[in-house]
């Protein structure tokens, strides 16, 4: 084996025993462009509350509304920044194959750890083309196969992920199938993690996850580490449950999003289609802060309800 291969093989092996991911938000400014500087705020709070490793660009990162220009920008930005303190995975994900390719290896090229790849979406392929597919990107790099098939109508099965675990590229699955489908590829020895806030705890400790790629984490990164890193602890997950709930009142990022504007962490900024939460539920978010303790969010301003109009929606970015 080379010295270029043995490099390969340990960072993969390093990917695999990241326990805590967070999926980071992407904050705006008023025009609609990226907030670096929030930006750069937001990870540093995540690497203060012991976040091993930043996913760029997600679905929680509003990675569909992405340029392939900003996606590789905010990807070189964050191993320039923070790539000696966490592990970067970028989204390069798409429903294309030549495009997917394209973002892989520009995102290796910016200096990337993994790619995380969904499988394709609206225009859906058989299974042989989904092995096929990832096995296109795979001959590039480190990746991880995302199957969350509410989002794609399509789930990545199985069947598919064991022919595709030969190739010693893949690093692993993230997985919103369920428990029993992270149990099962933890028993066969296929490194999974979940990427369901609301089912980690239960994930991490009885079903056999290495961890959790976690949207919560943006909002109580202290006490989403506490769940994946110091065992069973089933007061706490009853007690953050309430939250969980709130973040899927409607798709990710939108209430995410809602609530770090009210704490004063990033602009009330939205790229459409993408809207605020109502009022009603705006509210309830300061409750929740006020229940757990604000002092487990980020940031350090008091937490406010936003009225209507303090939100700007952004139709061209």
């Amino acid at each position: 084996m080379s010295i270029s291969e043995l490099k390969m093989r340990n960072l993969i092996e390093e990917i695999r025993s990241l326990r805590f991911i967070t999926a980071v938000k992407t904050p705006y400014l008023t025009n609609g462009q990226i907030d670096l500087e929030a930006y750069d705020n937001l990870v540093k709070m995540q690497i203060a509350n012991g976040v091993e490793a930043i996913l760029v660009a997600g679905t929680t990162g509003d990675g569909q509304l992405m340029s392939l220009n900003e996606k590789i920008m905010l990807i070189g930005h964050t191993v320039n920044k923070f790539g000696d303190k966490v592990k970067v995975i970028g989204n390069a994900g798409s429903n294309s194959t030549s495009q997917a390719i394209s973002i892989t290896e520009q995102g290796f090229a910016v200096g990337m750890h993994a790619a995380l790849h969904i499988n394709p979406y609206y225009g859906r392929t058989s299974m042989d083309g989904l092995v096929a597919h990832y096995n296109s990107v795979l001959s590039i790099g480190p990746v991880i196969i995302y199957n969350i098939p509410t989002r794609t109508a399509q789930d990545v099965p199985p069947s598919v992920v064991e022919k595709l675990a030969k190739n010693p590229n893949l690093v692993g699955v993230k997985e919103c199938f369920g428990n029993d489908r992270v149990k099962l590829y933890a028993d066969k020895g296929i490194v999974v993690w979940t990427a369901n806030d609301e089912e980690s705890h239960d994930a991490r400790w009885e079903f056999g996850a290495v961890g959790n790629m976690s949207v919560a984490s943006n909002l109580i990164p202290g006490l989403m580490r506490k769940l994946i890193f110091e065992g069973k602890n089933p007061s706490l997950n009853s007690k953050v449950m309430p939250l969980f709930d709130w973040l899927c009142l409607e798709p990710t990022p939108i209430a995410l999003n809602t609530g770090l504007a009210q704490l004063g962490v990033i602009k009330p900024v939205f790229r459409l289609p993408f809207v605020p939460l109502k009022l009603e539920r705006r509210v309830e978010f300061v409750k929740l802060v006020k229940e757990i303790g604000r002092e487990h969010f980020v940031g350090e301003k008091d937490v406010q309800v936003l009225d209507d109009n303090d939100f700007i929606i952004v139709g061209r970015y």
